[in-house]
C-alpha cells in the first residue's frame, strides 16, 4: 500500500526519484539529507522511500513517540531519545542499527537557516554503526529527488574526515542542486575546518 501511495503523492505533486547507486544501497546507512531549507524534503523523502519499498527512520524528541499519536510517529519511522538527558547519541544509533536494517536520516545542517559548516555527528554514527554513508537530496529546480550515491564504510575506515567530506561537497555542488530556500543553503559544507577528527 506504502509503494502506491508515494507513487501517487510524487506523480501528483510533480515530483520523480532519480537513483544514483543501487537500490540495495538504501537498506541499511546513515542517509544525510541536505540541502535542508524547509519541512518539504522531509516528506518528499519519505513518500520516495515509500515508493522505493525502503525503510526509513529519524531521531525525534521521545515526547513525540511517548503522546497519544506516538504509534503512528513510531510507524512513520520516528525513533524517540530523551534530549533532556546527556545521550551517547553515537552509540545510541549504533545499538539500533543492532536491532534492524533501515535509513537513518540526518540533517548534518543541524537547523533549516543557513550555517558556516555541517556538524560532524554524522560521520561518527557511521564509523560507530559500521554502515555506509548515503547522499540524498531534493532538487526544487527540477523536482527531482536524489538517492544512492553510497560512500561505503571501507572507505570511512581508510579516508580522512576531510577526503570524505569533500566528496560530499563534490556530490552537492556537481549535481547543482536547487533547495526550497537558496538563501539558506551553504554549499561550502566544511567552512575552513578542514582539520583531521581521526588519527
Amino acid at each position: 500500500m506504502k509503494k502506491l501511495i508515494g507513487s501517487l503523492m510524487l506523480k501528483i505533486l510533480g515530483w520523480k526519484v532519480v537513483l544514483q547507486g543501487d537500490v540495495s544501497n538504501l537498506d541499511r546507512c546513515i542517509l544525510v539529507v541536505a540541502p535542508h531549507t524547509h519541512n518539504m524534503e522531509y516528506l518528499l523523502g519519505n513518500l520516495a522511500y515509500w515508493k522505493l519499498g525502503k525503510k526509513l527512520k529519524i531521531i525525534i524528541k521521545d515526547a513525540h513517540t511517548k503522546a497519544w499519536y506516538g504509534s503512528v510517529v513510531r510507524g512513520l519511522g520516528g525513533i524517540g531519545i530523551d534530549r533532556s538527558q546527556k545521550n551517547d547519541l553515537i552509540n545510541f544509533v549504533a545499538n539500533e542499527f543492532k536491532k534492524d536494517d533501515f535509513s537513518l536520516v540526518i540533517t548534518p545542517e543541524g537547523t533549516r537557516s543557513w550555517v558556516p559548516k555541517w556538524r560532524k555527528g554524522f560521520y561518527h554514527m557511521a564509523l560507530a554503526a559500521k554502515v555506509p554513508i548515503v547522499l540524498a537530496a531534493g532538487d526544487f529546480k527540477r523536482n527531482i529527488v536524489y538517492l544512492g550515491y553510497q560512500i561505503p564504510y571501507e572507505r570511512l575506515e581508510t579516508a580522512s574526515f576531510a577526503e570524505v567530506m569533500k566528496e560530499i561537497q563534490d556530490y552537492y555542488i556537481k549535481n547543482d542542486i536547487g533547495p526550497k530556500i537558496p538563501a539558506n543553503w551553504n554549499p561550502n559544507i566544511m567552512g575552513n575546518d578542514v582539520e583531521e577528527v581521526r588519527s
